[in-house]
């Protein structure tokens, strides 16, 4: 197991906007991207946190990004519309496009804003929160830049791990928010196992014979670097534990993000694709006002009375009872506020050589005191 460190939001936070800032992005833009992944790894999502900075660093050292991009609408109407995501990181892109669809359904009931020529653009469950914030039901989805995820019965990597976000106001409680990749796992999850030098649980990834890999190094350099077998879809590589399920939702994730606006579809993409050209990821986000069905505090206090009903079932074991989606990661929030966000020493060094090569400086010093 490979040890790490703890450190504060603020420090994170700090390493993140010098990093940015240091790479030509503008004041504004990089304090959005900022906050997006430091909240993401407040809220235990290690895997899209400041561990992506990784990923960008590869995509920036190649000439994809276009970190002075600025998101435009090229067409809307009343409840709908399509933003250009400009080749840049998609974190000011999928803000623009949330707060959008927001306003819209405050206004009409629904919104729906779908985004093309973006970039990852950190945990959709992030997005689709703040629609719940505002008591609307957030929906979101991506595709994403590499092909990682094996369709049911085969051992070629085709869709990405495409994640759907659906968030809802609960309330009394904390908001409801599945956030998920419609493969069994992330595939960052896949690299944070690889930083942190842990095994992996048979069944996430396979190689190119339809057998299990649990190497976590070998399975991240299946993924990110070799052409067969990859990760499996919700339910696993089969049919008969519901495997065909996930690769469904991926399929429609693919269909609602990419195709829906224009987005590219990964494995046609790279057939002609420079190694500086951008990834043209899409993404969709809707937001859908309670109220326009029936009053809100009718529909509030049946969606608490759901929550009160799973959390009073009897668990299997007492000291682990039954939770809502989206409570792990406000519980992960309040423990990292108080006790810093935990780095790794792969990643720390990761994020020193970056900082470096970029000429910003290194901050993942100071420690936070217990």
């Amino acid at each position: 197991m490979v040890a790490s460190e703890n450190f504060s939001a603020d420090v994170i936070r700090a390493q993140i906007e010098a990093i940015l800032r240091a790479w030509g992005m503008g004041e504004d833009k990089l304090r959005l991207t900022a906050e997006v992944m430091v909240e993401t790894d407040l809220r235990g999502i290690d895997s899209h946190g400041i561990s992506m900075l990784t990923q960008y660093a590869q995509m920036q050292t190649a000439g994809q990004l276009r970190l002075r991009a600025e998101p435009r609408i090229v067409r809307q109407s009343a409840s709908t519309a399509l933003i250009d995501g400009g080749a840049g990181l998609g974190h000011p892109a999928a803000l623009m496009g949330m707060d959008l669809a927001i306003e819209k359904a405050l206004a009409h009931d629904v919104g729906i804003v779908t985004v093309f020529n973006s970039h990852h653009f950190g945990a959709a469950g992030y997005y689709a929160t703040m629609a719940a914030q505002r008591g609307l039901i957030g929906v979101v989805s991506s595709t994403t830049r590499v092909i990682s995820v094996v369709p049911t019965n085969g051992v070629e990597r085709v869709l990405g791990t495409n994640p759907i976000a659906v968030a809802v106001p609960a309330g009394s409680h904390a908001d409801i928010c599945v956030d998920i990749s419609t493969s069994v796992v992330a595939a960052n999850k896949v690299k944070v196992y690889a930083l942190q030098g842990k095994e992996l649980p048979p069944g996430w990834v396979i190689d190119g014979q339809g057998q299990p890999v649990t190497d976590s190094g070998q399975a991240f350099r299946q993924i990110f670097e070799g052409r067969e077998g990859g990760l499996t879809p919700i339910g696993g590589d089969g049919s008969d534990m519901g495997g065909h399920k996930g690769y469904g939702l991926g399929l429609i994730a693919q269909i609602l993000s990419g195709t829906l606006s224009g987005a590219s579809f990964s494995p046609v993409r790279n057939r002609t694709q420079k190694p500086s050209d951008p990834d043209n990821i899409g993404h969709f986000f809707m937001a859908l006002n309670p109220a326009a069905f029936r009053p809100f505090d009718e529909f509030q206090a049946d969606v608490e009375a759901i929550v009160d009903t799973l959390h009073a079932t009897k668990p299997i074991r007492e000291d682990e009872p039954v939770l809502i989606p989206g409570e792990p990661e406000w519980a992960a929030r309040e423990e990292r506020l108080a006790t810093g966000i935990p780095i790794p020493e792969t990643l720390k060094l990761k994020v020193q050589e970056i900082a470096e090569a970029a000429g910003a400086p290194y901050l993942l010093r100071s420690v936070l005191a217990a």
